[in-house]
């Protein structure tokens, strides 16, 4: 019988997996290192124009749902490419409703970005 791992090594490993999936989005996907571009930007103006912690809690809140989404969206797409590799109008679809998703969400952190530092600038 093989020895049953803790509950602390079992999520040191589910750690250790997600870490490599983070790994593998940003040296794949193009669209992660744009989103890891414009964080970067936005946390440096972040700095320059001193926002105040609410400030910063809606700035990360939304790059972490945006950079989220686009992960569930390639998993999405590897999921629908792995099932249907050739063009398929559902698999399509699906994709399409995964981007739209992510559309949304930087939509909604675009708006709250504006929010911010529209006035700093006016």
């Amino acid at each position: 019988m093989q020895k049953k791992e803790t509950f602390l090594v079992n999520r040191l490993k589910s750690v250790g997996f997600a870490f490599k999936g983070m790994l593998i989005l940003i040296r794949t996907e193009a669209s992660i290192k744009v989103q890891l571009f414009i964080t970067i930007v936005m946390t440096c103006a972040g700095f320059y124009f001193d926002i105040s912690k609410s400030e910063w809690m809606a700035q990360f809140i939304m790059i972490g749902i945006v950079m989220s989404m686009e992960g569930m969206n390639t998993a999405v797409e590897y999921i629908a490419d792995f099932i249907h590799p050739e063009y398929h109008k559902k698999i399509g679809l699906i994709k399409d409703v995964a981007a739209g998703a992510v559309f949304i969400a930087s939509i909604i952190a675009i708006i709250i970005a504006g929010i911010i530092y529209l006035p700093k600038f006016l």
